[in-house]
């Protein structure tokens, strides 16, 4: 028996500190009895700094993992997904056995329209079974899919396809988001016009059921083909899979932008799947009876990692949710726990404090009891509202845990590792690195390895598998962005998070470590305040940033959304400063705090606070094509007009 066996959190730490390449090389060992190699791997580790690669030389393929690998293993008539649509008011379940017999067909016809091995495929579509099969499908044969989240922007769109120079792509006719038509196809087809790079094929999958009225596809002679035509494409054509080089790409999948480019990050099929497969099992207790519920989409790196691969590397049962919380009604998430019997649910803090507005009752309505414990990341989850959950939704029944990692990193890197053993719960804190994860907190000016307790920026030493190991076509770009951002931190992965490090090692993050505001010396995170002012009964969401101030160099600035049954008004104002004033010392100084309806957020739930800093500062507010909801620009100006400079 090897270390890993041992299941205890702190002796894994350390051996993989020590040892990574051992560490690593016995965890993909361990992990065979989900994970199949063709060849096994001759070398575990090669660091041709900054890239790197993981098992060098073993071949293996994640969709055949994934199916057909489980198929062997008797899970053929197991449900690999419960695909559940509020949109559509529909229900479907895919047993493995299914899946693999989907696949095969879209496998085959992505080989009928010339699609072979390195060549990108763009989706575009909605979460569905559908565009879960497309992904792997492409993971199948060898090509690289590039997921857009459905409703990107056009401007979006054409930033990916020249990014990625997709092949083909596979594009869904409409959409709808609580009740309201979304023209998939027509903002593609803007995209297209809109990029350099000319796509050859795109083929239109055609969604019935939305209940939107009439709505006609434009289609483009020589480029557009339907559904049925691509399917038919692939008859004579082979759906099988193929073997591959561990360190073949498996998908891109570009970050957000800010105010540049969005960056586009590259997994690749064997440390991929071995990382996320052993976050699976170490950090959420993964066992092949969950019936899991991860509310991601597929155009995020949860929605990959967590709601597609690792579900099926696991042989568990995925359920895939198109729509919102509360659409078309108020208890949708609650009413999917209970139906389904869910064991497991990851959330976004954005989607609990939607709940948390939606009041206690529509919980209340349900069964809970499958429920075994709780994710939560994409930002902190306010302490406010795990209290709300943990205390009052599940009655400390179950753990609520808040967790940390990024779209670089492909799964976890700060958790409280639940499959494990369970550590108490700080409120705000994402509790230890995983094992493989060596952190530190530094002084971003002095390379200074920080005390506990103190302020700073979130190196992590060395590699690990689920780490992004280059830019698709940018090797350049990634070097700078994250090995060598600052010159403090050259040679340490820069993860960009604000953070400290307590006593005890837990680690607590307070945002990005260029939204920490310095009011007269003294720095604190944007999350701090945020949490303090959503502690306040009135407050469903606040979003809070730094602005300059002569004498104190900076001052927050704050924007607030009501529960139902507030009303906005200059008392309240004032209430609220002092109220986060007596909860985190006189330091925390206001230029003032507006009410808003909606907070400006990118489609994944996290706050564009850069917004807040570029309206108050009559800038330019760069590319906001991962917005939300547009309107949500056009408020912010207004509330912070009232505020003057």
């Amino acid at each position: 028996m090897g270390k890993l066996f041992l299941r205890d959190y702190k002796k894994m730490w350390e051996y993989a500190k020590n040892d990574p390449e051992g560490f690593w090389d016995e965890a993909a060992v361990w992990s065979m009895n989900n994970i199949h190699w063709f060849k096994p791997w001759e070398k575990t580790f090669v660091w041709e700094y900054p890239t790197f690669r993981w098992f060098v030389g073993g071949t293996t393929n994640i969709c055949y993992n994934c199916l057909d690998y489980k198929i062997l293993k008797g899970y053929g008539d197991k449900p690999a997904f419960i695909e559940v649509s509020g949109e559509r008011g529909e229900d479907r379940v895919l047993t493995y056995k299914e899946l693999l017999e989907l696949v095969e067909k879209y496998a085959a016809a992505l080989r009928g329209v010339g699609v072979e091995k390195g060549d990108r495929v763009m989706l575009y579509m909605p979460m569905s079974a559908d565009a879960a099969a497309a992904m792997l499908a492409c993971a199948r044969i060898g090509a690289i899919h590039v997921a857009v989240f459905a409703g990107f922007s056009s401007k979006a769109i054409a930033d990916r396809i020249d990014l990625t120079k997709p092949k083909v792509a596979l594009v869904q006719d409409i959409g709808s988001r609580a009740g309201k038509m979304v023209a998939l196809k027509d903002m593609f087809d803007k995209g297209v016009q809109m990029a350099d790079y000319k796509i050859g094929t795109v083929a239109v999958f055609s969604r019935p059921g939305y209940k939107v009225g009439e709505y006609s596809v434009n289609m483009e002679k020589g480029r557009d083909i339907t559904w049925e035509e691509f399917l038919n494409g692939g008859e004579g054509q082979d759906g099988g899979y193929v073997e591959l080089e561990a360190n073949e790409p498996l998908f891109i999948l570009p970050t957000s932008g800010t105010t540049k480019k969005p960056k586009p990050t590259v997994q690749r099929h064997g440390g991929y799947q071995i990382y996320i497969y052993c976050m699976g099992q170490w950090i959420y207790g993964r066992k092949p009876e969950d019936v899991w519920f991860c509310t991601s989409d597929i155009g995020w790196i949860v929605g990959h990692s967590y709601n597609v691969y690792e579900p099926l590397l696991a042989g568990c049962t995925s359920i895939l949710y198109e729509g919102t919380p509360n659409y078309p009604e108020k208890d949708m998430w609650w009413a999917i726990i209970e139906k389904y019997k869910a064991t497991g649910w990851w959330i976004s803090p954005t989607g609990a404090r939607a709940l948390l507005m939606l009041g206690i009752e529509q919980a209340e309505k349900h069964d809970l009891s499958s429920l075994e414990r709780v994710f939560s990341a994409g930002e902190v989850l306010n302490p406010p509202v795990w209290e709300w959950l943990q205390k009052k939704v599940f009655k400390d029944r179950i753990p609520v845990m808040d967790h940390m990692w990024q779209t670089e990193s492909s799964g976890p890197l700060f958790a409280n590792p639940y499959g494990l053993q369970l550590f108490p719960i700080k409120p705000g804190s994402a509790t230890y690195p995983v094992p493989g994860i060596v952190p530190e907190v530094v002084d971003e000016l002095t390379g200074r390895t920080l005390l506990p307790g103190e302020k700073g920026t979130m190196i992590i030493k060395r590699p690990w598998p689920g780490l992004t190991a280059t830019l698709w076509e940018n090797p350049e770009q990634y070097k700078q962005e994250y090995w060598e951002n600052t010159l403090a931190t050259t040679g340490s992965y820069y993860c960009g998070d604000a953070a400290t490090i307590d006593e005890d090692g837990y680690v607590w993050f307070s945002g990005r470590a260029d939204e920490v505001i310095k009011i007269s010396d003294h720095r604190i995170g944007t999350i701090e305040v945020e949490s303090a002012l959503v502690n306040h009964p009135a407050v469903g969401e606040a979003a809070v940033v730094g602005v300059p101030d002569e004498l104190r160099g900076q001052v927050c600035l704050g924007l607030v959304v009501l529960k139902s049954g507030y009303e906005p008004s200059d008392e309240l104002e004032k209430e609220l400063i002092t109220y986060v004033r007596n909860a985190l010392g006189p330091i925390v100084v206001f230029k003032g705090i507006e009410f808003v309806d909606i907070l400006p957020k990118t489609r994944s739930g996290k706050i564009m606070r850069r917004v807040l800093k570029k309206v108050w500062s009559n800038e330019d507010i760069g590319d906001i094509s991962t917005i939300e909801e547009e309107a949500s620009v056009e408020e912010v100006k207004e509330a912070l007009a009232k505020l003057g400079k």
